[in-house]
């Protein structure tokens, strides 16, 4: 979950009749419209917005953060145009991004994405960065588990990786308390400042996500899909 695919304000309105997963029960959600508000323990996710920016750049931009991860935007209006385009690209049905709001807070201090690996997102590859300050909070446990649960549960995904440098022993180990299972080494699969890093291939399949976990989100708001979201 290190090699975030970083590239150059949708309202949601709260949703009655929701089944026990959370989800609206007379109809299908397609995400590609617009991604619902999801409720853990400790944090929100919700799709980012522009107003974001300054404090995805403020908890991702230092170096303890990115080290291992893909160089985030250097400024404001980088990331700006890192949330347009991840839009973009969910509209496209090609990448799924969460901005990660600590719960009682309104800013993002980190972002989770989940990324197609195949055309129908029955592969796929998760990415979490998370603010220095919120390390060993929990949240990146939470946050994980949600996207896990969503990604199985609404997006149909079978399977699920990520990929972590050996030297992010972090990393490495929040992913196996998940419960991936690490699949082999990608030998010098990372480059960061020139330097070619080996990275550990996890995979969680569906059918091994145990049920206690599941159902463990709750959709506190969903957008109005009778309606393309802008």
């Amino acid at each position: 979950m290190d090699e975030l695919p970083i590239r150059p304000n949708v309202q949601a309105a709260p949703q009655d009749g929701l089944n026990a997963a959370g989800l609206a029960s007379d109809r299908p959600m397609d995400w590609r419209l617009g991604l619902p508000t999801l409720q853990g323990t400790l944090l929100t996710l919700r799709e980012p917005h522009r107003d974001d920016a300054m404090s995805m750049l403020a908890a991702l931009a230092c170096r303890d953060v990115s080290r291992f991860i893909s160089p985030p935007p250097p400024s404001v209006e980088g990331f700006a145009k890192f949330i347009a385009w991840t839009q973009r690209q969910r509209r496209a049905g090609r990448l799924i991004t969460f901005a990660v709001v600590p719960r009682a807070f309104e800013t993002a201090v980190g972002v989770l994405q989940l990324r197609s690996l195949a055309p129908d997102f029955g592969i796929a590859e998760g990415g979490f960065a998370l603010g220095a300050d919120y390390w060993g909070s929990g949240m990146f446990a939470d946050g994980a588990r949600l996207a896990i649960d969503f990604a199985l549960q609404v997006v149909g995904t079978r399977r699920l990786e990520a990929r972590a440098v050996l030297q992010n022993g972090r990393g490495n180990g929040a992913l196996r308390k998940l419960g991936a299972v690490q699949e082999g080494v990608l030998r010098r699969s990372f480059v960061r400042d020139g330097k070619h890093f080996d990275q550990a291939l996890w995979a969680l399949l569906a059918d091994e996500w145990p049920a206690k976990a599941r159902l463990g989100f709750r959709i506190v708001h969903q957008l109005d899909l009778t309606r393309r979201a802008s």
